[in-house]
């Protein structure tokens, strides 16, 4: 049965492309525009160094606007609808070209109603989010491409947020910034990784926040919905001569209690989802100052208070809780040497700290609670540098300092033993530099180098390469490989995780391997845009446990297609499809030739949308495959059971009050199906949010 759903979709994949293309009303105006790089290419594929600002002109980007021609001077977007104003974005990252960059911006983070980072992913190919409710993700899995949440890189412009922590409570928080100050999120991938670390067998993720611009604006929204749940965000941002800012705050509150069928995790006596409860505040604030024409100053703030319930795969009912405190501060020095056209040099320092802390009854009697607080020390010298017409070096060095208190405490006789408080630190330093040759107009080639020097794991060095050739005008074809090293955090290696009870290993090693990826961009039209690519990974050693211990497992490999299509069937209409199928495939141990446990094999996500004078209407659909139960399944499920598939339909959608008033509407699963989302974690059902945004 599997083997046909997995031939039904492939077919599916193949199918609804040619309906997109078949569809009538290709009278949208507005094309996907893009801008000659000094060595004069001319492609209707363009790639996102090539572009000046704004970003919103960037290549194929997966559900990103598609705006018409810019003048940077008025800032005008000149339409035949209306004329409208815009605010001027930060310049593009620098990247290379030889990989995709997909990109979500504010615009459809809003039509979207996202209220979490995780709620964004959702929507880019290539995640698997097994979320359950808002924040659950740090509970039960986020993987890009096969690979889990710390396999990937983690960015908030530019600067890492992830913390070296790799335990169930200390997993990267994708709730740890207000949506309401995230401008757009990218995602990258091949050698690009040759510039944030050497750990990302996913992928790159970057967070870009909001900055002031023009008059002092205020935007604030509430919303009331299914399970108790309430959201207020409120955003104040704009210029004064030479200073930017930009505050935000958001506050959410769900309850996330609700009926779930027999067998089903973390239910109660009642028959409801039992501690799935969240509650969090998230602070952002920007300031920036230009200094003169070639030097400026950013600072940015970002801290976040959690307080959640646990509910992950464990039988019986889990009762334990997660707190988690979160701070981030970024300062970053840009400068323009020379002339500032050829030579941009950006200097950051960073301090990112988190506590999390779990707590709760083992049984009648006994108590345990474990916590690791983990403060990290950052700094960055990154330097862009056009060395001729046709030759881009970017190149730099960083810095980063780990300091992880681990602490914990069981009254359990048959946990005592493992009480302790572990203080460890680690340094890591690395030099990377990725050089980009226009071999000629239409093709180019990306070499990366990063080496590595790890007080804890010694030197390394990880290469990378990328390739893009433009076959005709509308056609290119893609490629890259890179290698990857990840270490163990320091809490798998020396802290007991009292939560499951699995010890520390000391004597882990790295997970090492490489990713590749071959793929095809298509402009079929001036309105229909494509990504097609084919990806996959090989990881030996990979990190897992056995008989209550971490270890290296063996070797995982990963092979995968991926599609992403934008589609503007006429003026204020737009739709996408994003594709994911992904094998991975687990090659030694007991599991031997199983795919890996929460991963799906396919991932569809389609959506249509209609957007005019404030109107806004979405539908967005999701089928998902089911994966493997795997850890803390029912005792009466088998290694080789899945998660049944299903299918998902979400409508949002704003009505304009006046005109700085909109009524906002987010019906969730239409459908009404209670479907597994994995591991016997089941979906609520239909819910509902209502709300209000103000522009002042």
């Amino acid at each position: 049965m599997k083997e046909n759903v997995k031939k039904d979709f492939l077919l599916l994949t193949v199918a609804l492309p040619s309906l997109l293309i078949a569809s009538p009303g290709f009278a949208a105006e507005s094309e996907i525009n893009q801008r000659n790089t000094d060595t004069e290419v001319i492609l209707n594929i363009p790639s996102l160094s090539e572009i000046e600002l704004p970003v919103t002109n960037a290549e194929l980007l997966t559900q990103q606007s598609a705006p018409n021609e810019v003048n940077p001077e008025t800032e005008q977007i000149p339409s035949d609808d209306a004329d409208i104003s815009i605010e001027v974005i930060a310049e593009p990252d620098n990247l290379p070209q030889s990989t995709p960059t997909y990109v979500i911006d504010k615009e459809e983070i809003q039509k979207q109603g996202a209220t979490s980072l995780a709620d964004i992913l959702k929507r880019m190919p290539g995640f698997a989010i097994n979320d359950v409710g808002h924040g659950a993700d740090i509970h039960t899995g986020t993987y890009y491409r096969g690979a889990s949440i710390n396999q990937s890189v983690f960015l908030i412009n530019g600067r890492p947020i992830n913390n070296n922590v790799n335990t169930y409570h200390g997993g990267t928080d994708l709730n740890s910034i207000p949506v309401e100050a995230i401008e757009r999120v990218e995602l990258y991938s091949g050698t690009a990784s040759a510039l944030y670390g050497s750990s990302a067998f996913g992928g790159v993720v970057n967070i870009i926040t909001k900055e002031g611009y023009g008059k002092p604006k205020l935007s604030a929204s509430a919303e009331f919905g299914s399970l108790s749940l309430n959201n207020q965000q409120v955003t104040y941002g704009g210029s004064s001569n030479n200073v930017k800012y930009n505050f935000s705050f958001e506050r959410f509150f769900t309850d996330n209690r609700y009926r779930v069928p027999v067998g089903a995790a973390n239910r109660d006596e009642q028959g409801f989802l039992f501690n799935a409860d969240t509650a969090t505040s998230t602070y952002f604030g920007s300031i920036g100052v230009d200094l003169d024409k070639k030097n400026s100053l950013n600072l940015d703030v970002t801290a976040l208070s959690s307080r959640r319930g646990l509910i992950y795969f464990g039988f019986p009912l889990q009762r334990d809780r997660l707190d988690h405190d979160g701070l981030n501060v970024g300062l970053s020095w840009k400068t323009r040497l020379g002339n500032g056209e050829s030579s941009n040099l950006t200097t950051s320092i960073g301090y990112n700290q988190d506590y999390f802390s779990t707590y709760g009854p083992t049984g009648a009697s006994f108590y345990r609670r474990g916590s690791l607080d983990t403060q990290q020390l950052t700094a960055r010298v990154d330097h862009e540098w056009k060395i001729t017409s046709n030759n881009k070096l970017r190149w730099g060095l960083d810095l980063k300092n780990t300091d992880l208190i681990g602490d914990v405490l069981s009254t359990d006789p048959n946990r005592i033993a493992e009480n302790e408080k572990e203080d460890r630190s680690l340094f890591n330093t690395a030099l990377f530099a990725v050089n980009t040759w226009n071999i000629s107009d239409n093709f180019l080639i990306d070499l990366g180098l990063r080496q590595t020097f790890d007080s804890q794991f010694g030197n390394y060095l990880n290469p990378s390469v990328g390739l893009r050739y433009a076959v005709t005008p509308i056609v290119a074809v893609r490629g890259s490989w890179a290698g990857a090293q990840r270490n163990p955090g320091l809490d798998q290696l020396y802290v007991y995780d009292t939560v499951h009870g699995w010890r520390p290993n000391p004597d882990l090693s790295p997970e090492t391997g490489s990713t590749w990826s071959a793929g095809v961009d298509v402009n079929f039209s001036q309105n229909l845009i494509g990504q097609f690519t084919y990806f996959g990974s090989s990881i030996g050693d990979r990190l897992g446990v056995i008989a209550g211990r971490w270890e290296n497992i063996g070797l995982v490999d990963t092979n995968g297609l991926e599609a992403a299509l934008q589609l503007r069937i006429a003026s204020g209409w737009s739709t996408f499809l994003n594709y994911t199928y992904t094998d991975a495939q687990i090659k030694t141990g007991t599991e031997r030739g199983l795919q890996l446990g929460l991963i799906p094999y396919s991932v569809l996500q389609t959506g249509v949308g209609y957007d005019n004078a404030g109107w806004q209407a979405n539908l967005y659909v999701t089928y998902n495959s089911g994966a493997r139960r795997s850890i803390f399944a029912n005792s009466t499920d088998k290694p080789t059971d899945f998660a049944p598939s299903f299918v998902n339909l979400d409508l949002t959608g704003r009505i304009p009050l006046t005109t700085n008033l909109g009524l906002t509407v987010y019906l969730e699963n239409l459908l009404g199906e209670q479907y597994e989302r994995v591991n016997r974690i089941y979906s609520p059902g239909f819910t509902f949010r209502v709300g209000l945004s103000a522009n002042f």
